[in-house]
């Protein structure tokens, strides 16, 4: 007998998926990591040197233990620090807009573009962007603008070790370099969350890290 499980926006993943998909795959800067189990680009010099090095002193300026919704900051499970960079900052705009018309998702669906910074020892251990509509949190985000779809992520400089973004399902491990944009897609093609996004911020063993993270949603973003 066939599911009947109803699984919450797959049919805006689905669709936001074709858009997108067909649009990374139109643009000769989208360089897509070969594999099937989830769909991850890459865009080198997104961003310029001027840009990340002012990214990277806004980060300093609103870095906080960074937190989950199961989780604190003292569960080690995420001990980076974070913030949201101010939405009305020319840059912050700039920079937004820009990940908006490489995805071709209106901005409205877009969270607030997200600085993180990593220092030695710091680390995101495995997980998914989207979120478990099985848990108490899914009711606060289904009004806040349903299920996450896409993910851009800035990496803002070199770290002289350790730091790479891992997809563990995929086994890919992407080295952090300034300016390069990674975008995934959090479903698959057919609209359900994809366990092939696992993925971590592996520790920073020399130097810090600094990254910049815009996610999207399946309906505007409140």
């Amino acid at each position: 007998m066939a599911s009947t499980k109803v699984i919450p926006d797959k049919d805006a993943l689905k669709r936001v998926g074709e858009t997108v998909r067909k649009r990374l795959e139109a643009d000769p800067k989208a360089y897509k990591v070969p594999t099937d189990k989830a769909e991850i680009w890459a865009v080198g010099e997104f961003l310029t040197p001027l840009e990340c090095d002012r990214m990277m002193r806004m980060t300093d300026a609103v870095a906080r233990p960074s937190s989950l919704h199961e989780q604190d900051y003292a569960s080690g499970f995420r001990t980076s620090y974070s913030g949201d960079l101010d939405p009305f900052d020319p840059l912050v705009m700039a920079v937004s807009r820009r990940i908006d018309d490489l995805l071709g998702i209106n901005g409205i669906c877009g969270e607030t573009l997200q600085a993180q910074r990593y220092l030695p020892g710091q680390q995101f251990k495995p997980h998914n962007d989207w979120f478990y509509t099985d848990q108490d949190y899914w009711k606060l985000e289904r009004k806040r603008g349903g299920q996450r779809s896409w993910t851009a992520m800035a990496f803002l400089n070199t770290v002289e070790k350790g730091g790479e973004t891992h997809f563990v399902e995929v086994g890919s491990k992407i080295e952090p370099k300034p300016g390069v944009l990674l975008v995934w897609n959090n479903a698959s093609p057919d609209g359900t969350p994809n366990e092939g996004t696992l993925h971590a911020g592996t520790p920073v063993i020399e130097g810090v890290k600094y990254v910049l993270t815009r996610w999207y949603r399946t309906r505007k973003w409140a």
